[in-house]
This record gives C-alpha cells, structure tokens and sequence, in this order.
C-alpha cells in the first residue's frame, strides 16, 4: 500500500513557498537567538520523518495564526516562544490529517517546550480491497490570489503555457489572442515573479512554446501592491515553474505527441544538482507546435454613393520549431547571504501559410470581384534573458535585502510573400496576378536594475522600500516591396524605420501593520517617471513624452471570525502602450485590410476597488469596481470609397466594470474534489467616433468548473468545462462559448513515470465570434483556432540525494512585455 510520504516532491515544495509567501518560515537561529524556543517531530505511523511538514501557532482563543515554520528534511521544527498566554500547536502536510495540539500556556520570556514525536496520520480510507485517497482543490484562494495547480494535472501534460492559462478561471482569449481577465485587458504575465518582457504575437508565441510540464502552478490577482509595478490594470498572472530541491542530482525527462488537425511533438528534461553551498538547474526543451486556423469575415460598408459587402473565408496552417534552454546557479554565501545568476536562450523557427478566398460586392453583379489570396510567411525569433540576483538577510530580526540586474535581447526578423488572383466575375475574361513581399527585422535591448528592502518594525508591522531603472531601445523596420522579393521597387508607402526608446525610473514605500487584533493595513505609495522618444527615419517624424505618475494602494483585512474574513482594495494601475503600437507603419495583410501604428496612442489609466469575503477558508465572493480613462482598444476604420479596412489601437474615452465573483470548491468524496467559479460583471465602453457618442455595454457571465476524480487502479480523471456569455470588449460584441476538456493520468514504477492522455475542446465548440457596428459599417468575424486536440505524454522522474530546503527569491520586470510583433 502507497503511503502518502510518496507524493510529487514539488507539492510539497508549493506548501514550502505558501509558507515563504505568508511570512511563517523564520530562520531557524532567528528562533533561538530570542530565547525561548518550542520544538518537535513530525513523523508518520511508522516513524519515518515527514519531510516540511507545516507547523503553525496559533491562538487558543480564536486560532489566529501567530507564527509558523517548515520542518526540515527530518521532520524537524523550531519556532520562537510567543508572549505571554494560551496558545495550540496545529502540525499540516499534503496527504497527512492535520493535527492540532491541546491548548497549552506560555508562562512569559524565555519559556520553552519539546512536543517530541509528532504523529500524522495518512488521509486515506481503506473500502474493503480499494484505497481511496484525498484529492486536494485544483484551484484555492490564498490572500489576495488564485491559485491554480498545474503540477500532476492530466489535463497539462502535452499542454503549453498558453493551453493552461486560457482554461484558468476567469481568463480568456480575443479575437487576436490576447489574453484577458474577468472580461478585462491589460494582464501581465509573470515566469516565476520576473516579467515575461512580451505582449501581442510575442507573448502568445512565448506561451506556445513553453511545455506546461514544467509549470508548478498559476497565481491570479487582480490587486497589486506598491512593491509591484504599476502596469497590469486588469491583474496579474504568475507562472511558478517546478523546483527540484534536493541535494545531489535530480530531474525529470518527458516526450508527447499532439495532434490537433497537424502533427506536433514535445521533448525535454529538467536537471537539478546540489552540491554543498551551490545549486545549479538546467533546463531543455525541444517542441513542433504547429498552429491551425479557419476563419469567415463579413463587412458592410456605408457610404454616400451606396453600400457594399466583403465576404472572406480562409484557413492558416503553420509550424513552430521552437528549442529553448535554462540555466540557473545559486551561491550561498553564508547561511545569510547568497549570489545567483540565470540565463534563458530561445529560438524559434517559423513557417505560415495562410489561404483567403474574398468576394467584393456593390449591388450591382457587373462590379463583382473574386480575390484568391495565398499567404506565406518564413521567421526566426532569438529571445536571451539574462539575471544578476543577491538575496540576504543583514540581521536576524527579519529584515531582507535584495538586488537584480537584468539585460534582454529579442530579436525577429521574418520574410513575407503574398500572391493576389483578381476575377471580375461580372466580365470573364478579365483576370490579373499581383505579387508582393516583405522583410520586417526587429530587435529590442532591454536593461533594468532593482534594489529591495524590508525591514519588521514590531510585531506583525513591515516597512519595504525599493527603487528600479530600466532602458529600452527598439528598432524595428519594414521593408515592403512591390514584387516578389527584395529585388522588386520599394513601396515607400507602406514600409517605414522607427526607432523607440524609453526610460523609466520608479520608487516605492509600503507599510504593513495590524489595527488592532482584528484589523490588519497595508498600505504603499509607488511613484514612476517615464520619458520615451520615438523616431520615424522614413517620415521624419519625433514623437515625445515625459510624465510623472503616482500609483497608490491600500488595503485593509478584518478578521471577524476563525470562519469569516473581509477585506476591502484600491489601487491605481497602468497599462502603456506596446512598442509596435506606437510605430506609424503600416503592416499589410491583404489588398482591402491592414494594420496602421498610432504615435499619439496614449497609456491608460484604471481605477480599481474590490471588496472580499472568506468564509470558513474556502468559500470567497470577491465584489470590484474598476474605471479605466483612455482606455486602449482596436479601432476598425472602414472606407467605402476603396473597400479598405483599417486597425488602429486608439484611446477609448472610457471602459467601467462592475463584476462579482464566487469560489466555491466542493469536496463530493474523498477521491472527487469539484472547484466552480462564477463571474458576473458588467461591461461599458464609451468612444466619441466621428461626432456621435458611441456605446458597448454588455451584462458578462462565466462559469467554469474543474473536477479531480482519483479512479481505482491509480487512474486519475480530470474534466474542465466552462461557459463564457456574450461579452462586450471595446468596439466588438463577442457571442458566448462554451468548451469541455477531459484527461486520464496514471503512475508507474513506484511513482517514477507518469502516463497522462487528453483531450481538449471535445465538441469543437471553442470559436471566437464577434462583430462591431459603426454607424451601420460592420465587421464581423468567425474564427477557431485548433483548440481541439488529442496528446499523449510520458515523463520519468528521478532523484538522487537527499531534500533540502530551496533559498527563495523574487525579481520582477515588466518593459520587455509590451514588445509584441
């Protein structure tokens, strides 16, 4: 019989973090050096130590946690004696049945207690012949997040980064990819608390070409703190990837093959060695994501001499070889202080064919035209990161000091050709072929320092302060030509040279401290500078700003009960501009439709309230309010002289939501855990288009539940489905979907290889639909993105050594994500 002790590894290192997060792990000499000391065992019924098990304590009179500490690798505990009064011991650890100690009474400074051998039981019932095991929550609320586990889900193995964000709850997908949150833009995605740099195209590639094998879990938070930076208006999104943390050398190795309308294959191994004061990972992956789309178009333009239509219908294949590779090392340089460095190299390889099939009408059948289009795009993409950390505590009252220097280059350069057949279906006879072609090579450099420090003022009272700079240089050129290739005349009118560069210096203070035994206040203060320069070598034209922003935050918990918590939020964010955005070149996609760059695009500004309710730590409702001034949205300009069709990012005047939102997991069995989450929100934008004051309000409702089902036989069976309603999203009116996606796990070789099959977006129901209506011209789309697909991974683990604890650190950056292509 499997005892719980053989969970995954990093499960327990999530609840090692959780502790870490919380401000319950103090230094162990910490606990000493004031005194009194409590101690203890924790050990399963055969004796054997449980590794990092949680001890906290809390108070005798409401079970307020005090302080806390994870054990060692032999299960032992240290913490500080608290002052004076009644306290209990509560001992927890994934798999075991939490134990809580009898009340017992802490006499005053320098008091002691040994609890020895701590037992915990296995969470486990034996049913006649068949175990039944504890499944725990795929999703939990902790503080201010969501947290959503990854690791040992069916359902990711074989999955991106990007298949598991878009089935997060609360996050979906426009109609160009860009992820959203509540029904809200403006999300920053973050890879283990360090800035992705990318926005647009780039991010969705980044995403696509991570395995989400290596994910640990997802954090969500739709509030931020001064320590943070001020973008990310509708949250934040953090990707925690999977830690080995023992001494010797451990890893893992994985293959899959993905099939989704084109064949596609993943590989890759993880390696982790410990050896004395060093740590050192590394990191491989090897993936062909391939990329399928169908899509239908439907125009109507309005104008003085009449009306016309444009019905497009096309389908996109494409492939992405994408190989990618980690390197990190860490130095302790005392038990205090230690030195690391990280260095991230990916490259990418594309190729893209995407068909079209156009009809243009005008009333009259002698003026209709057929254009069949043919697509092909050829690209490489080179991203390296690189990081600088120092991580210390000066003295063993709590106090932290960190420090990051960070340097990215992402560089791109991709050829396009397009092949355009003319058809005058009014008069046969009269067909003509054109050919053109692009180069569009970019690179950006980005460079950032930061300090952090923190300092414990008193009991439960912290003071941090930080400061940041960070530079960024773009250059990004397209180069058009009307032929078939380089040697073709260039178009001056559709290429363009920009270069951009910006600079932001930003500074920040927060205050932690209780009101109080029930109320406890955070509050900080984050200031920004940001002077940006823009240059157009083809159209001479300089475009500049400096401004000086000041984003507060606030907020305030209360505990009113050990079961009922509520917490009141407000914070102002940001969102600039992404770089490729404020370029005035125009990007071609077809004869009647491309992409125009705004130089005078503006940031945004957004406004945000939220109020909390926990109740008996499980069930949150979560009420927010959130006002966004210049609010950023693709405008569709549409010329009925020509048929044309323009998009353009532009300053909506403004965009309010009202949303509620509700958490309720639900344990059915102890082998069936249900986690359902519901959003209700209300939607309005505001746009003054052309003298009429243009409105887009909807009423959005999300549903989505994921269930945890563990099968005899060590099968493990996942489903997720949810429901999106119509949804309002600047101009566009997006129609409601619905999807359901199911997965089978197993485990062999004493939990050494793993065995998962999926399947995803069973009834192909997962399209994107949406139109805009201004003043009677419309844009109207239908696509689906390959969403359903069925993949098959195997991963081998193995470790060699014994578990130690892993030193955490944290580094944010935030510019280089706003460089999508």
């Amino acid at each position: 019989m499997k005892t719980p002790a053989t969970f995954c590894f990093p499960c327990r290192v999530l609840w090692l973090l959780l502790c870490c997060w919380l401000g319950l792990l103090p230094h162990l000499g910490q606990a000493q050096s004031r005194g009194g000391v409590l101690t203890g065992t924790a050990v399963d019924a055969k004796g054997a130590a449980v590794s990092f098990a949680n001890a906290v304590l809390l108070e005798a009179t409401n079970a307020a946690i005090v302080t806390g500490a994870t054990a060692d690798a032999d299960g032992k505990f240290a913490l500080p004696a608290p002052a004076r009064g009644a306290y209990m011991l509560k001992l927890n650890m994934l798999g075991y049945a939490p134990l809580q100690t009898a009340a017992f009474e802490v006499s005053g400074p320098g008091f002691s207690k040994d609890f020895g051998r701590l037992v915990l039981q296995p969470e486990a019932q034996q049913l006649q012949e068949v175990q039944v095991r504890a499944v725990r929550p795929t999703i939990s609320k902790d503080a201010d997040k969501l947290v959503v586990t990854v690791a040992g889900s069916a359902l990711a193995g074989g999955s991106t980064a990007l298949d598991v964000l878009t089935r997060a709850p609360g996050v979906s997908v426009d109609q160009d990819g860009n992820l959203q949150l509540n029904g809200k833009a403006g999300v920053q995605v973050l890879i283990d608390g360090k800035r992705t740099y990318l926005t647009g195209k780039e991010l969705q590639n980044l995403l696509q070409s991570m395995s989400a094998d290596n994910l640990r879990d997802l954090e969500i938070s739709t509030s931020g703190s001064a320590k943070d930076d001020a973008a990310g208006s509708a949250g934040v999104i953090n990707l925690t990837l999977k830690k080995n943390t023992a001494a010797g050398l451990s890893g893992s190795a994985y293959a899959g093959y993905q099939y989704s309308t084109l064949h596609g294959y993943t590989a890759g191994t993880d390696l982790s060695y410990r050896q004395g004061r060093w740590s050192t990972t590394l990191g491989l992956d090897l993936a062909r994501r391939t990329r399928f789309r169908s899509m239908a178009m439907h125009r109507e333009f309005r104008g003085e001499t009449g009306s016309s239509t444009f019905d497009q219908s096309g389908r996109e294949e494409g492939r992405r070889d994408v190989p990618a590779l980690r390197l990190g090392t860490d130095y302790a340089l005392n038990t205090r202080h230690s030195l690391g460095a990280s260095l991230s190299l990916m490259q990418r390889s594309a190729h893209d064919s995407f068909g079209t099939t156009s009809l243009l009408r005008d009333g009259s059948a002698g003026h209709d035209l057929a254009i069949g289009a043919q697509n092909h795009t050829d690209g490489r993409f080179a991203n390296t990161t690189a990081n600088l950390h120092y991580a210390g505590r000066p003295d063993t009252l709590g106090t932290t000091l960190s420090a990051d220097l960070d340097f990215a280059r992402l560089g791109s350069s991709s050829t396009s050709s397009f092949r355009n057949d003319y058809d005058s279906l009014g008069r046969p006879g009269l067909a003509y072929t054109t050919q053109l072609s692009s180069q569009n090579p970019v690179t950006y450099s980005i460079y950032a320092a930061k300090l952090d420090f923190s300092k414990p003022l008193g009991h439960q009272t912290k003071l941090e302060l930080g400061a940041k700079a960070s530079h960024v240089a773009s250059d990004n050129e397209v180069r058009f030509y009307t032929g078939p290739d380089a040697a073709a005349p260039l178009d001056a009118t559709r290429s363009n040279h920009f270069l951009y560069r910006e600079t932001v210096y930003a500074a920040y203070a927060s205050l932690a401290m209780p009101l109080g035994k029930t109320w406890q206040l955070q509050g900080g203060l984050r200031a920004e500078q940001t002077l940006t320069n823009g240059h157009s070598l083809t159209l001479a034209q300089t475009t500049g700003r400096n401004y000086l922003n000041l984003f507060p935050t606030l907020s305030v918990q209360q505990q009113v009960s050990a079961n009922y918590q509520v917490g009141y939020s407000y914070s102002r964010r940001l969102d600039r501009p992404r770089y490729e955005s404020l370029n005035p070149f125009i990007f071609y996609l077809d004869p009647y439709t491309w992409i125009k760059g705004n130089p005078g695009l503006k940031p945004q500004y957004t406004n945000s309230f939220e109020i909390s309710q926990t109740l008996k730590q499980q069930y949150n409702l979560v009420l927010g309010y959130a006002t966004t001034q210049d609010y950023m949205a693709e405008v569709p300009e549409q010329h009925a002289a020509d048929k044309t069709t323009v998009f353009q990012q532009q300053n909506v005047q403004s965009f309010r939501s009202l949303s509620a939102t509700l958490l309720a997991p639900v344990r059915v069995a102890a082998s069936w855990q249900m986690s359902n989450n519901a959003t209700v929100a209300y939607q309005r934008f505001e746009l003054p288009l052309n003298g009429l004051a243009l409105r887009n309000e909807q009423l959005l409702v999300q549903l989505q539940s994921t269930h945890t089902v563990q099968l005899p036989r060590g099968l493990r069976l996942e489903a997720n489905c949810g429901y999106q309603g119509p949804m309002a999203y600047g101009l566009y009116h997006l129609q409601a979907n619905w999807w359901v996606d199911a997965g089978l796990k197993r485990a062999f070789w004493h939990d050494k290889l793993d065995a998962s099959l999926s399947a995803t977006d069973l009834f192909r129901t997962r399209r994107i639909r949406g139109a805009a209506n201004l003043s009677g011209n419309v844009n109207a789309f239908d696509q689906y993105t390959g969403t359903q697909s069925l993949r098959l991974t195997l991963r081998y683990r193995f470790q060699h050594g014994q578990q130690v604890s892993a030193r955490p650190r944290s580094s944010e950056l935030e510019e280089v994500r706003r460089a999508g292509q």
